[in-house]
């Protein structure tokens, strides 16, 4: 099945030209059938090649001979990309059936389904690539959807600012990338995948103007650098939140199963060479901390239920990459296959409510749990996996990178990912509260807010059933199948990478604490706004967004808008106005003088023109004598 790993992105493709084809006056329920059928086709073929996945097989053909050296292109299929490839189909098949009613009415419906089909190919292109050039390409491609979808709107001014702030803060990322995919093809000979982990794990990446080690190090922050910039992880986090201007099912799929995602596979994919080097790994598992701390102090006080839910994304990416630096490489992937189904239920359980309410500001919610009960329950069951409680999906992974910190011997690390546990189950029910719980604080529109149709509430259902039992497939009841799935993987490369496969038995202690963790962050959100004596604060909260300092400083995201704004966006205004100024001044200044000296040449030079011969013959005649005269004397002269 491995061999017919192709059809998978295929299948997407053919549906993007085929409403390409269509045009934009085709029919909704063909468009939205089309492409909802043959993803879901995808998802049933990806099925298939993670059944029958075991060692990497690779397929390529000769794609571009430079000189001596010939570029293949083609797939290969790992256990790793065999899930994400499940994972990616699975969720987009559900966000693209969810669009269908989301975005009913909307004059360019089929054009958004033809970038929604571009996005999903350009992921699942992007999963089986066996090379890091023809990774590189989907990876961009990947970014241009984003672009597409999070201005869709481009008509709103909000929009059409978040997909230019989207696409120029990932492309700092993406340079860095490509800067690290440049050198270790000059350091192995090859940007064949397997060939490049190969050498990294065995010490045979050499340039001459660096050591071994000191390569290992700055290609491992290099590509991770691109993980930085597409998985939003501090300092490059802040185009993130912005792109919730977009469609909200354009929300759902970049962060749950391709845009973000695609960083954390980058990481897990090429782990090899971040496991050669210490200081990668530390440096990933750093940045992810304190991303995952930063992101969940935020979320405590946005008032937009996207927003929350974003910045709730870019925390738990940055859980994934703990996960990953600290050294559980099967805690990592397994948070982003739980991840993906929890985070695309919230969003799309928040679109549920944006769609009945035409409104993202919680405190315009309330009291809709009779109204909505399908997104009720099912925004329930997300927030639940979200806080980590048991037998929640998320309760598993998140135990697990809590436990492997410890494991490998990362107590501050532990201590971090606690308190942003903490954190989480406090923001999410927030959320939950305010949306479902209490009375209504905008009569009008919760009068009219009701459930949207089956093809909203299906996908809500199936994802509430995965975000509840996902977890198992690598729980210590399933014996942590999944991790011992996945870690054969790396077992190719460097047989030391055995502290890197599942843990052996479960340890209850980390379990309980960390439940008993989520249980306080809900029962204080719970007591400052389910309870009736909640109406009050919420009312002051709703007007005042500064009732304090610290809420402040929450609020305004630790004004890195603004220190962006000062350190980055207004030196560079600066910068442009004088090249600008020296360009208009300068350089146009001296063609304009040029301009003008020989415009006033010839406007003396026109009064030497009288048009009679006579003139012309008398000055002639005089030049004659002159130039005689002076050759006359310079000759020494006839006197």
């Amino acid at each position: 099945m491995a061999a017919h790993a192709w059809l998978v992105p295929l299948l997407p493709l053919v549906a993007y030209v085929f409403l390409l084809v269509l045009g934009r006056r085709a029919p909704e329920w063909l468009v939205a059938g089309v492409s909802t059928a043959l993803t879901f086709i995808s998802f049933l073929l990806s099925l298939g090649v993670f059944r029958d996945a075991g060692q990497p097989a690779t397929y390529t053909f000769p794609w571009l001979h430079v000189g001596s050296y010939t570029l293949e292109a083609g797939i290969q299929v790992t256990r790793l990309n065999a899930l994400m490839l499940v994972v990616v189909s699975a969720v987009s098949t559900l966000v693209l059936l969810f669009s269908k009613g989301y975005m009913h009415g909307d004059e360019r419906f089929a054009v958004f389904y033809q970038y929604l089909n571009l996005f999903v190919f350009s992921m699942l292109a992007l999963v089986i690539a066996p090379n890091l050039l023809q990774l590189y390409i989907f990876w961009e491609m990947v970014g241009l959807c984003s672009y597409l979808l999070v201005g869709f709107w481009f008509f709103k001014p909000e929009a059409a600012l978040a997909a230019k702030k989207s696409f120029i803060v990932t492309r700092i990322g993406d340079a860095g990338l490509f800067a690290g995919i440049i050198m270790l093809f000059l350091a192995s000979g090859s940007f064949d995948v397997t060939t490049v982990l190969q050498a990294a794990a065995n010490h045979q990446l050499h340039l001459g103007w660096i050591s071994n080690d000191g390569l290992l190090v700055l290609t491992a922050i290099l590509v991770f650098v691109g993980a930085v910039g597409k998985s939003a992880q501090f300092p490059l986090h802040v185009w993130l939140p912005d792109a919730m201007e977009g469609p909200t099912p354009v929300s759902a799929l970049i962060h749950a199963a391709t845009m973000v995602a695609a960083g954390v596979y980058l990481v897990a994919r090429m782990y090899p060479l971040f496991a050669a080097s210490q200081a990668a790994l530390t440096t990933v598992a750093w940045i992810g901390g304190f991303t995952a701390l930063l992101a969940a102090l935020i979320a405590l006080t946005q008032r937009d239920i996207k927003r929350v839910i974003a910045y709730s994304t870019i925390s738990q990416l940055g859980y994934m990459m703990l996960g990953l630096g600290v050294g559980a490489y099967a805690a990592g992937v397994f948070h982003l296959f739980t991840h993906a189904f929890f985070k695309a239920l919230l969003f799309l359980a928040a679109g549920s409510l944006i769609h009945a309410l035409g409104t993202q500001d919680l405190f315009e919610m309330g009291g809709l749990r009779r109204k909505m009960p399908v997104t009720f329950w099912t925004f329930l069951a997300g927030a639940l996996s979200l806080s980590g409680i048991f037998p929640f999906a998320g309760f598993w992974s998140k135990d697990d990178i809590l436990a492997g910190a410890l494991r490998h011997g990362h107590p501050a690390l532990y201590a971090i990912g606690l308190v942003t546990a903490f954190c989480t189950a406090y923001y999410i029910f927030r959320a939950f509260f305010l949306a479902f719980a209490g009375p209504a604080r905008d009569a009008e529109k919760h009068a009219r807010a009701h459930e949207g149709g089956w093809v909203m509430t299906v996908p809500l259902v199936i994802l509430g059933i995965l975000a509840t039992i996902a977890g198992f497939f690598n729980s210590p009841l399933n014996g942590y199948g999944l991790g011992k799935f996945l870690t054969p993987d790396l077992s190719l490369y460097q047989t030391g990478l055995g502290g890197y496969m599942a843990p052996e038995r479960a340890d209850v202690t980390v379990m309980l604490i960390s439940v008993l963790v989520g249980l306080a962050g809900i029962a204080l959100a719970a007591a400052l706004y389910a309870r009736p004596a909640a109406v009050d604060r919420i009312a002051s909260e709703g007007k005042a967004e500064d009732i304090g300092p610290l809420y402040r400083l929450s609020y305004r995201k630790f004004y890195f808008d603004e220190i962006y704004y000062a350190v980055v966006v207004a030196p560079g205004k600066f910068i442009a106005a004088v090249v600008d100024g020296f360009d208009r001044y300068v350089v146009d200044g001296l063609v304009h003088l040029v301009r003008r000296i020989v415009y006033l040449a010839g406007l003396c030079l026109k009064y030497t023109q009288t048009g009679q011969v006579q003139a012309y013959g008398t000055v002639a005649a005089v030049a004659l004598v002159v130039i005689i005269a002076i050759a006359m004397i310079r000759a020494g002269g006839v006197f």
